[in-house]
């Protein structure tokens, strides 16, 4: 059975090494990205505010050494989800099972001036550029979301969080002050506790919170939101427009911009070709925690395949992230999506036993991925 994997983070990872971990050199799997490593999603918040360099954050592929498991750096040109051949720049690729786990795009340009008077910090190369900017700034910072749906989204939270923290360690909150605005009525929505925990941390640091509201264009040192007014700012820092990439659109694997799958079994209307994470429009949040249990099912019903056996895994909605409080205090959320039923989240700490509880869930991550020790912060 051979299984082509098209994107290697958290789903795309999971997926490989787990089908190499049950069935070893027989596991013929070809891991595809186009990037030359992984970095974790917290990893770059961590770089943006000093916390360690951006080299001890990349996870180099080149480093998998998976029995069973090819990874080629190259780009994808074309998906046929019916012959399951796969168009890239190092030539085609046909497999049994095809497996989409390749994200979802970011689009900075598409909010008019955001390239030229803001910052995006989702993407690696723009959250890495910010460190050097946010280590001597002082003034209006606005952090905003431009449109929805947008992955991971307590970050925007944390990255008022840590950013306060940063100016009140430099001595800076009497000339400095930090906005959040985001499309969401409360931080968390699926978590009450959550979003009442951040409420109340925003108000206590003074950090201005407007709900329900995206940033739809902006100027020089003025943003301009979706109600009609405008928020003036010293440096914004944005989570641009979120899309499916387009080699995915144009395979015909979308409806209404994403790829619906089945929400138990992963699988597209397509014949042995599943997809998971953001990429998808399972209804889960576009987080990499959701990917990876997306992908954990996925590998049990092809580990079941390859063994003739028939696989009863079932995706559960559910998924555990971690939630930076600032000032070495973290929480987690742990999050469940079933169809039918309203989502439901539960909030533990925060604390600074849940932040070492986050370094091992990254270790133990880069262990299993990547067969080396590794924490996050050094």
């Amino acid at each position: 059975m051979r299984v082509l994997i098209l994107g290697a983070g958290f789903g795309g990872l999971e997926l490989a090494s787990t089908l190499s971990t049950e069935l070893g050199p027989d596991a013929d799997v070809v891991l595809i990205d186009q990037a030359d490593g992984f970095v974790f999603g917290f990893s770059k918040l961590d770089v943006m505010f000093g916390r360690v360099p951006a080299d001890h954050v990349r996870h180099a592929y080149a480093d998998l050494a998976h029995p069973g498991v090819r990874f080629v750096q190259t780009t994808i040109r074309s998906i046929d989800p019916i012959t399951k051949r796969v168009g890239t720049d190092d030539g085609d690729f046909d497999a049994d099972v095809l497996v989409v786990a390749l994200g979802a795009d970011l689009h900075p340009d598409a909010t008019p001036g955001l390239v030229e008077h803001g910052h995006e910090f989702y993407t690696v190369a723009g959250a890495f550029a910010l460190r050097e900017a946010l280590a001597d700034f002082s003034g209006r910072a606005v952090i905003a979301v431009t449109s929805t749906p947008f992955k991971c989204p307590p970050a925007p939270s944390e990255t008022a969080l840590l950013l306060h923290d940063q100016l009140r360690r430099r001595g800076l909150l009497d000339v400095s002050s930090v906005s959040l605005v985001m499309p969401l009525g409360v931080p968390i929505p699926p978590s009450p506790d959550a979003s009442t925990a951040l409420l109340a941390e925003f108000e206590a640091r003074g950090i201005a919170w407007y709900p329900g509201t995206l940033v739809r264009s902006v100027e020089a040192g003025r943003a301009l939101l979706s109600d009609g007014t405008d928020l003036p700012f010293d440096l914004l820092l944005a989570v641009p427009v979120h899309r499916a990439p387009t080699v995915v659109v144009e395979s015909g694997l979308t409806v209404d911009g994403w790829i619906p799958v089945d929400s138990l079994t992963l699988r597209t209307r397509f014949e042995n070709v599943y997809a998971v994470g953001d990429v998808t429009s399972v209804g889960t949040p576009k987080a990499g925690a959701f990917a990876e249990g997306q992908a954990a099912v996925v590998a049990a019903q092809l580990i079941a395949h390859a063994r003739g056996e028939v696989s009863t895994a079932a995706y559960e909605g559910r998924g555990i992230c971690y939630l930076e409080f600032g000032e070495d205090q973290v929480a987690t959320v742990e999050v469940t999506f079933m169809s039918g039923q309203a989502p439901s989240g539960a909030l533990v700490g925060p604390s600074r036993e849940l932040a070492e509880a986050k370094t091992r869930f990254g270790a133990e991550r880069i262990e299993r991925w990547f067969g080396r020790e590794w924490t996050p912060l050094g």
